[in-house]
């Protein structure tokens, strides 16, 4: 009797315990990344009161089983199951990150790293990507410029916190203007090419310290007659009349009073002159001239000037393998030796020469319409568009952890990676609270990496939840229960057979 009362206990203590992780699974249901536990049983030592014996041949005798009485239950383990998702809420938020499948975010107290699910991140005061509940920084990959290339690549030399919104990336430095374009349809019978003041096409682009400029282009027809007439060509006198800063003023100084009209329009046309003469050394005979002409086939209507340069010239090697037909805009070279001409030629900077292509752009009857337009960039890219200056406007995370930022001058930013961890046994990890794991010697060490490079994902703008199982819990519950009071009644009922046991003196 006694060994059913101590059984007894055993079974109170064991199911109390199993009750206090059912009881912890339900508190945290709504708990972010949290993952439920389960107590498993298992019987204690045995007192034997006979051991077995084998059969006799010799007696006849059979084998008899040994004779043994249990001595109650105990813990056999806690696990916890990990490896099973938590449904997804969504938020909105691109802070709040979802996990798919078994790996973990990387966080830290400065001192030591934890690993967890919970991926309900903000951004402090210094711009670093932290949790929301205790500030511990997420780990993650750096951003660096490749020498060769110029474009910004992901660093996975070691792990840093993610400083995705420091200074430096709240803002998109500026780029000059090196690509621009005529296209669309220029119609000879259009009514602006029979008057004095002629096609006229802008072209914005900006310099080195992103500020932006209107070039305004004027197209007039070559006549029979005029230098540069083909009979085999269509050609267009190409000239430049303004240059205006952003404000919509000219770029030169006003007309000093000693200067008449005529010597003031003189000194701005002969900057612009200078600005389409270009040095072709296919051709340097006729280089000014073409330069500034357009011209197209009269048989089809396509672009063949002001020239050709085909993609051996050194000079254009970096341009695609197509024959390139357009001009230079010299802004280079030409605004360091006439600078005495602008209002204000300090702020002027061109790192390179604007290269303009006209090979997209038609000579064909458009019932009198031209459409002709100009723009920066490539026809069909961005490319050498050149930019002002932009501020973070929006932040972006990709299934492989990249952070993107966007800005108002239309450019994005690759700002750094989110790493992730990944263990053998995820099982073996010690929970530490505040949704964080501790590695142990059973969980395995770390592996850092690329979330994808498990077959996982991220998933910006949700959370996962916790995967408790409410109608599980509440069975178990349930069971739980009747153990527990089961276990008391043996408790009980020895206690009865003691008392009678004791009465017997009476």
């Amino acid at each position: 009797m006694m060994r059913s009362l101590f059984s007894g206990v055993a079974g109170l203590k064991t199911h109390q315990t199993r009750m206090d992780v059912i009881g912890n699974n339900i508190a945290n249901v709504n708990t972010v990344g949290y993952k439920s536990a389960q107590v498993n049983f298992q019987d204690l030592v045995y007192q034997s009161k006979a051991n077995a014996s084998g059969p006799n041949d010799n007696t006849g005798r059979a084998g008899v089983n040994a004779k043994q009485i249990g001595l109650g239950v105990s813990m056999a383990s806690i696990y916890s199951n990990i490896t099973s998702p938590g449904s997804a809420e969504t938020t909105g938020n691109p802070f709040d990150i979802r996990i798919n499948g078994e790996s973990f975010f990387v966080v830290s107290d400065g001192n030591q790293q934890f690993y967890t699910r919970s991926g309900a991140f903000t951004v402090d005061a210094n711009g670093t990507l932290c949790m929301s509940s205790n500030g511990y920084t997420v780990q993650g990959y750096d951003v660096i410029r490749n020498e060769t290339t110029g474009a910004e690549e992901i660093s996975t030399a070691s792990l840093v916190p993610l400083k995705i919104m420091s200074p430096e990336n709240k803002t998109s430095d500026p780029k000059a203007t090196t690509n621009g374009y005529f296209t669309g349809i220029l119609d000879s019978n259009s009514k602006a090419l029979g008057q004095a003041a002629g096609q006229v096409v802008d072209m914005k682009i900006y310099d080195n310290e992103g500020y932006r400029y209107t070039v305004k282009y004027k197209l007039l027809p070559v006549k029979q007659g005029e230098a540069g007439y083909s009979d085999t060509q269509t050609k267009f006198k190409l000239s430049i009349t303004d240059m205006l800063d952003s404000n919509g003023e000219t770029i030169f100084r006003d007309k000093q009073d000693s200067e008449t009209a005529d010597v003031y329009e003189k000194a701005k046309e002969d900057f612009f002159t200078k600005a389409l003469n270009v040095e072709d050394t296919h051709d340097a005979a006729g280089a000014s001239e073409t330069a500034r002409m357009l011209a197209f086939d009269r048989k089809d209507g396509t672009a063949v000037g002001p020239y050709r340069i085909k993609s051996t010239d050194p000079d254009f090697a970096t341009k695609t393998n197509s024959e390139k037909i357009g001009f230079n805009l010299n802004l280079k070279s030409l605004l360091s030796g006439e600078a005495t001409n602008l209002k204000n030629p300090l702020r002027l900077a061109f790192s390179e020469d604007v290269y303009v292509d006209t090979s997209t752009l038609k000579n064909i009857d458009n019932k009198g319409t031209s459409t002709i337009n100009g723009g920066n960039g490539g026809v069909d890219s961005t490319e050498g568009s050149g930019w002002s200056v932009g501020t973070l406007s929006s932040v972006s995370v990709g299934v492989d952890g990249t952070i993107t930022g966007s800005y108002t001058n239309g450019q994005t930013r690759l700002l750094g990676q989110i790493a992730s961890a990944i263990f053998s046994n995820a099982s073996g990890l010690e929970k530490t609270g505040d949704n964080l794991y501790m590695e142990t010697m059973n969980s395995g060490a770390p592996v850092i990496g690329d979330v994808t490079a498990n077959g996982g994902s991220y998933a910006s703008g949700e959370l996962e939840m916790s995967n408790v199982d409410l109608s599980s819990e509440f069975t178990t519950m349930i069971t739980t229960q009747r153990g527990f009071q089961a276990n008391s009644r043996i408790i009980t009922v020895s206690d009865t057979m003691l008392e009678e046991l004791i009465n017997l003196k009476r």
